[in-house]
């Protein structure tokens, strides 16, 4: 890492830190989705609920790093109001909600309280499988799998490996199998939405609701796709999974300009906006995971670990990062959430923000 990102990376974690206690002091217990002109605080459709672990992610991640009792007690107090979404079984999104929170509580403290509730979210992901089709079900519809869910699988492989659940590893293990044959593409491209019959189980079509249209190629989803299969990898050592990861890594860096910030969807001929800056967030850290995954360590792992560099560089500069914008809320800007809604569109996100946060977090354990 050069000397110019070193620098980058610890004026935006501090940055980080001061704009979320800001938003935490300003809105107690309040869990944001995205800003409306660069503010939090706002009423609008949500469209799914899945987002407060982010926010409780990034206050362990300041705990842990910073060893600030305040941000320790702030961690524990957000993780606490969400403990009882455990049982939610209306969302495919708890790893989202409880890998970033309760699980970093874990891994700092070891409290086996506090794993079980990791434990039980991801029992709880697990009745979301459909046994026909072989997938588990988007909060859409019965019949719906989404490519986001490759983020959630982790949850449940992490559960039956704890608890030496075979069945709940098979459901893991199915649904990676599901979504590696019907959403992900020859080129490494990846589908939103993989819809089956409902009665046989037979896969029917892929479609989008974020993309431009269902044969394209939606950014978000790519780098869900790449970070999900890397994390399927990390758990069962299938070489698949790495195969996979790598070609949605490949096609990510091929279609995306130098700089690393996707649009919105690379198919789109007349984009709305230039930048879809949370999916280069997620793509940065699910590069550095996979560059450590990568074998050898070699000139592939190299490219992933400098391409991530490359993108967090880009967000740290005045047209992302928000430290030279009076008035802005949030961390980084030009992120959205579902453009053909009109939700959050050119804002800042919560996912955008964590995971911006954990590869800064990451470079910065590179940097000892």
């Amino acid at each position: 890492m050069t000397s110019d990102l070193a620098t980058d990376t610890h004026r935006a974690f501090a940055f980080a830190q001061d704009q979320v206690r800001r938003l935490i002091t300003k809105h107690p217990d309040y869990f944001p989705l995205f800003t409306t002109a660069g503010r939090w605080h706002h009423h609008g459709a949500a469209w799914t609920n899945w987002c407060e672990g982010f926010l409780c992610g990034m206050l362990w991640t300041f705990a842990k790093r910073t060893g600030d009792p305040w941000w320790r007690e702030r961690a524990e107090h957000y993780s606490r109001l969400i403990e009882e979404r455990k049982h939610d079984r209306d969302v495919h999104d708890l790893g989202f909600l409880f890998w970033s929170s309760w699980k970093r509580w874990y891994d700092l403290t070891g409290d086996q309280a506090v794993n079980a509730v990791v434990i039980q979210a991801g029992e709880t992901l697990g009745l979301r499988f459909n046994q026909k089709g072989k997938y588990l079900r988007s909060f859409i519809a019965p019949n719906s799998t989404f490519i986001d869910i490759m983020m959630n699988t982790g949850i449940i492989f992490y559960a039956a490996q704890q608890t030496g659940n075979a069945e709940l590893l098979r459901v893991a293990n199915e649904h990676c199998y599901t979504s590696w044959r019907y959403l992900v593409r020859g080129d490494g491209s990846t589908a939103h939405e993989g819809i089956f019959d409902i009665e046989s189980g037979m896969f029917l079509r892929q479609t989008t609701h974020q993309g431009w249209r269902n044969d394209s190629s939606w950014a978000r989803g790519q780098a869900w796709a790449l970070y999900g299969f890397g994390t399927a990898f990390a758990f069962t050592g299938d070489q698949r999974f790495l195969e996979t990861a790598q070609r949605c890594a490949d096609f990510y860096i091929q279609r995306t300009p130098m700089h690393g910030v996707p649009p919105n969807d690379w198919e789109d001929p007349s984009p709305m906006l230039p930048y879809e800056s949370s999916a280069a967030a997620i793509t940065a850290s699910g590069l550095l995971q996979l560059a450590e995954l990568t074998p050898d360590r070699g000139d592939r792992a190299q490219q992933y670990s400098e391409y991530a560099q490359r993108i967090v560089s880009t967000l740290c500069t005045p047209e992302f990062l928000a430290d030279q914008t009076p008035g802005w809320e949030g961390i980084f800007k030009h992120g959205i959430y579902h453009e053909r809604n009109g939700l959050g569109v050119d804002e800042s996100v919560m996912w955008g923000e964590y995971y911006f946060v954990e590869a800064l977090d990451k470079l910065l354990n590179y940097q000892g």
